[in-house]
């Protein structure tokens, strides 16, 4: 495990986040994106590296390199893909499809290529979105030795009939697959697990968005003091996360909460997928949040489609792990195209996010179960300090209600998160509530399956 960095003086997540300066964290979540757009990141390869290297500049990361052929569940891991170039020439020797402008120019994992054909012999080759004449399609063939050019319909359309060079410098061999690992020891070995996929070339919302923000989440949790233990899994899609899966079945049991970070970046409302369980803390906790935030939300059941929490939530793993997002997947006119660049994507969302994501977090840290140390009748709170028997301000009388219903629910079946649903307050009143009863010793923190008993 990687240590600890305890600075800037600040003491818990409240404190976090009620300073935190929204706008400036969005613009540098932003510049971030921006830097990290151009690299040609794949499964594997150069640009996965690069992008993790660039990571390290902000976060410490441990990096896991898996050989070309290895098992991992019922997947292989593949042949390691590079490329340097890639075009399609006229017949005088204009590049009117060149990887160099764009990387998406080139379905990702192509072999190599280098001939000349007939723009009839082409065709089938060429991947264009005719809906979307001026875009670039996102496209790959992982485990299908194949090759292939993305371009816009519109290009396609004014290329006339000749030869043209394909030519397309690329390298299928043994090599790595390689994941990511940030961890961050807590007061538990109780894990909070994010997770990223980090394979997407040049497309903004899909995946750096969640890169971003993960790795900004990580560098704060160095800072502040915390109760679980967080792990940053940053790693290709599916085989990145299947592969992680595989080589660390000992982790899995400590993991108390999960969340899968994608498409956070662009301005639509909240998108929480539910983790295959549907009842496990940390569906309630997102739900709670996007609740009290009032803002528009959709908080939806969890199906075998999206990102890796469909890996983290396969039945025989069965993690409490959901996905955050705003837009959902595949439902959203720049989804795997170029025009998920860096205008699509909002230092303003960004800075949103983030905020939902440090709410969250809190909430996650906070929330317990206490036992109530004077549960037969009602304690007497007047000569605690905590109730005034004359006239007082309706804020007072609406934190003593929030001290009476924790009193009520604080039987070791009951978390804080229970009480603030039940009782209608906000989770933040009735948190400071089990605040004030621990300090006044009218509560302890129950211990794991333990229970108030009843006289009757």
């Amino acid at each position: 495990m990687q240590k600890r960095i305890r600075s800037n003086g600040v003491q818990s997540f409240t404190e976090l986040r009620g300073s935190l300066d929204a706008l400036a964290a969005g613009e540098e979540l932003h510049a971030w994106i921006r830097d990290w757009y151009p690299i040609p990141r794949s499964l594997s390869g150069a640009g996965i590296r690069e992008q993790f290297a660039r990571m390290q500049a902000h976060i410490p990361l441990t990096l896991t390199q898996v050989v070309s052929g290895s098992p991992a569940f019922d997947w292989t891991v593949p042949l390691e893909w590079n490329i340097r170039d890639a075009y399609i020439k006229n017949g005088v020797g204009e590049r009117v499809v060149n990887y160099n402008t764009h990387n998406l120019h080139v379905m990702a994992y192509s072999k190599p290529i280098h001939q000349s054909m007939t723009l009839d012999d082409l065709r089938p080759h060429l991947h264009t979105l005719p809906e979307q004449p001026d875009l670039i399609p996102y496209r790959t063939s992982y485990f299908n030795e194949r090759w292939a050019f993305c371009l816009p319909h519109r290009l396609l359309e004014s290329m006339p009939e000749g030869d043209y060079e394909v030519m397309i410098d690329s390298t299928l061999e043994n090599g790595h697959l390689t994941y990511a690992e940030c961890v961050i020891p807590g007061e538990t070995e109780e894990e909070f697990l994010f997770s990223a996929h980090a394979c997407h070339p040049s497309l903004a919302n899909d995946n750096l968005s969640g890169l971003a923000l993960a790795t900004w989440l990580a560098r704060a949790l160095h800072q502040v003091p915390h109760r679980y233990t967080y792990r940053f899994v940053f790693a290709p899609g599916t085989i990145g996360a299947i592969t992680w899966l595989s080589r660390n079945l000992d982790v899995l049991p400590r993991v108390r909460h999960g969340l899968v970070l994608a498409l956070l970046g662009d301005p639509a409302p909240f998108t929480y997928k539910q983790s295959r369980r549907a009842t496990a803390e940390i569906d309630h906790i997102v739900a709670h949040v996007l609740n009290e935030r009032a803002t528009p939300h959709a908080v939806i059941p969890f199906i075998p489609y999206g990102y890796d929490e469909r890996q983290y939530c396969s039945p025989g793993i069965n993690l409490p792990m959901g996905c955050l997002m705003r837009s959902q997947p595949g439902t959203f006119p720049e989804y795997h195209t170029s025009a998920d660049n860096l205008d699509f994507v909002k230092p303003a969302a960004l800075a949103e996010s983030l905020e939902l994501l440090l709410n969250i977090v809190e909430v996650a840290e906070s929330n317990r179960r206490y036992l109530n140390l004077q549960p037969c009748g009602e304690p007497q709170l007047g000569k605690r300090g905590l109730y005034t028997s004359f006239g007082s301000p309706a804020a007072t009388r609406a934190f003593e209600l929030a001290l009476l219903w924790v009193l009520s629910y604080c039987d070791g079946d009951h978390d804080l998160l229970d009480i603030a649903q039940r009782s209608g307050k906000t989770y933040e009143e009735i948190h400071r509530a089990a605040k004030a009863l621990l300090d006044a010793g009218l509560l302890r923190e129950a211990a794991k399956g333990e229970r108030l008993a009843a006289l009757t």
